[in-house]
């Protein structure tokens, strides 16, 4: 495949439609079974909608929004939005109103793209009070009542076959740059509102041609892709549909993460791009079945366990009665777990955030290659990953075909090529402050090992990456949390986690009232560690999740022995939090807050 040729993502769809013709593409559930859309089915979907979105006004640069989950037509309104020059912007099923209403005035897109009635509702309450957004394309026929301010249009008479196109979305893509923006990713920044990240055809066609070179040693042929992360996420965006449609790959649209496992032996995929998270739930759910097994069969796993990580993690040479005893467990422990996972799998690739080498390893001894590798949004997202050739789990591999990776002198991992963004939209400060000198400042500190492969070793900017690999800025978080009064400062926890906890400090108002009412104890020390008193804590906390997102939402809280000061180092002269000192003498606690069921 000669990315390099190509001048954008929409001409390499039309290109593959006419090269796949009898080909499935995208398979989604319909009354509980698996159904199938052909390249060419999608393509004339494709045309129609662009027709449809021209005739809407929508032209080259103009924004259109999207919130819907992974489904087909999630792709068709992409790939018709950008063949007639537009700019997609994915905004998650999980956002606020509030989140919904940023996204739409800081894009200026004045059409958004909705699934039904359950996403509906808090897009429509952004969209009346939006200066700009009020024309509404629902993909399902809507049940609530609409505002005679929005525009509501039905997204199948958006899409039916034409008699005659006004515009020709693949001849039009034909004009379409490299350098054009394809789409703005919204991720989140320290302050607490998203920043937009512009993401070009090129920048997202030299990570598909990275990623071709690095799924080559596993030998491509006619791939099949299991899709499970938000298609609103850069990583899903560009390896779970980009790179599968550059390569004619067919994608399967999971139902969720409770019905992944039921949907990998229906899929049989042979690549997954997925998440930290969904491999610690596979992890969980394999040993808690040896477990109630017990027994013979709980003691041939973990000898599985024992020789696959001598061989394929340590990398040492199994003796004459080892290798016996590996044909034995290959035959009766790894052939059942890849048929688990369908039977044709070549590779999990991990991303998005960190993955606990363990887990890496467990997958690793049972015959499963899984390969982790980094990146960020704003890198369209791929940096670097393991090489199938040399899987080091604890790395994430060295950097891409055609990336550069360095390290500054204060540890930072920078980053250049064609994969860098073009930048933040309406925020060239921000912009200059992560590129410099053609060089994506990441904002994480590594080392690069002599194999090249990178180490990530700590964090330089604040954000949270939890082990599903959302973004969450923790100043936004915490902001929320001490605008209650009952709340004078607070501090939330959860990088590579699968959900936030933190540690709050009760204002003083609170304090004595809850004293005045349930008793004597008066100093902070004590309270912290009353159990009526952390309940009540928890249920201010309940109030403040109401106004977070899914994903924002801090699932247990403890109450700190002391206020966060100057005088005990837990402030800034200018009174910021000092992260790293509370969670020195917090780390413990915090911790044990995800081992609460």
């Amino acid at each position: 495949m000669n990315y390099k040729a190509l001048n954008n993502l929409a001409t390499m769809f039309f290109e593959a439609a006419e090269n796949f013709s009898q080909k499935p593409f995208l398979w989604a559930k319909e009354n509980g079974e698996y159904v199938s859309r052909s390249y060419p089915e999608v393509a004339s979907q494709v045309l129609s909608l662009a027709d449809s979105l021209h005739l809407l006004g929508v032209k080259k640069g103009d924004r259109v929004v999207v919130v819907a989950e992974n489904r087909p037509e999630w792709v068709v309104a992409d790939l018709a939005i950008i063949s007639i020059g537009g700019i997609t912007v994915p905004a998650y099923t999980t956002n606020t109103a509030e989140d919904h209403l940023y996204i739409l005035e800081h894009s200026e897109a004045n059409i958004a793209i909705v699934s039904g009635d359950k996403l509906a509702p808090r897009l429509t309450d952004a969209m009346n009070k939006s200066a700009t957004c009020k024309t509404i394309i629902s993909i399902e026929d809507l049940s609530m009542q609409i505002e005679p301010r929005l525009k509501h249009l039905n997204w199948s008479n958006l899409v039916s076959p034409k008699d005659k196109l006004k515009i020709n979305a693949s001849k039009e893509a034909a004009n379409l740059k490299r350098d054009d923006v394809a789409c703005f990713i919204y991720t989140s920044g320290t302050g607490g509102n998203p920043k937009g990240v512009m993401l070009t055809h090129g920048s997202i066609l030299a990570n598909c041609s990275s990623a071709y070179d690095l799924l080559t040693e596993f030998g491509l042929g006619d791939e099949i892709f299991l899709s499970l992360l938000p298609l609103s996420h850069s990583y899903e965006h560009t390896c779970g549909l980009y790179f599968p449609i550059s390569i004619g790959a067919q994608i399967y649209y999971s139902e969720g993460p409770d019905k992944v496992a039921q949907n990998l032996q229906e899929a049989r995929p042979t690549i997954m791009t997925a998440v930290p998270r969904l491999y610690e739930a596979l992890h969980d759910r394999i040993q808690r079945g040896v477990h109630q097994s017990g027994g013979f069969k709980e003691r041939l796993f973990n000898l599985t366990l024992e020789l696959g990580r001598k061989e394929k993690v340590e990398k040492q040479s199994l003796n004459f009665s080892e290798k016996l005893q590996n044909k034995l467990v290959d035959f009766a422990v790894r052939t059942k777990v890849s048929q688990r996972f369908g039977g044709r799998l070549k590779a999990f690739v991990s991303g998005g955030a960190a993955l606990n080498p363990d887990i890496g390893n467990f997958f690793l001894s049972l015959g499963v290659n899984i390969l982790q590798g980094y990146g960020q949004t704003e890198a369209s997202p791929i940096i670097s990953c393991n090489r199938p050739g040399n899987i080091r789990i604890e790395t994430v591999g060295p950097a891409l075909t055609e990336v550069e990776i360095k390290i500054a002198d204060d540890g930072e991992i920078l980053v250049r090529g064609e994969l860098v963004m073009k930048g933040y939209w309406k925020d060239p400060k921000a912009t200059e402050d992560a590129i410099r000198d053609g060089w994506l400042h990441t904002g994480d500190i590594g080392v690069l090992e002599e194999d090249g492969s990178l180490r990530i070793t700590d964090r330089k900017k604040d954000i949270i990456v939890n082990s599903g690999g959302d973004n969450i800025a923790p100043a936004r978080v915490e902001g929320v949390i001490t605008v209650e009064p009952e709340f004078l400062q607070a501090m939330v926890y959860g990088d590579k986690k699968p959900y936030l906890v933190g540690v709050v400090v009760p204002s003083e108002a609170f304090i004595e009232e809850w004293c005045k009412r349930e008793g004597n104890k008066i100093t902070l020390s004590d309270l912290s560690e009353d159990k009526d008193f952390n309940s009540a804590v928890q249920g201010v906390m309940s109030r403040v999740n109401s106004r977070l997102s899914q994903i924002e939402k801090v699932r247990h809280i403890i109450v700190a022995d002391e206020p966060f000061t100057t005088e005990n180092g837990l402030m800034t002269p200018t009174l910021k939090i000092k992260r790293h000192k509370i969670l020195q003498n917090y780390k413990q606690k915090l911790e044990s807050l995800y081992r609460r069921p």
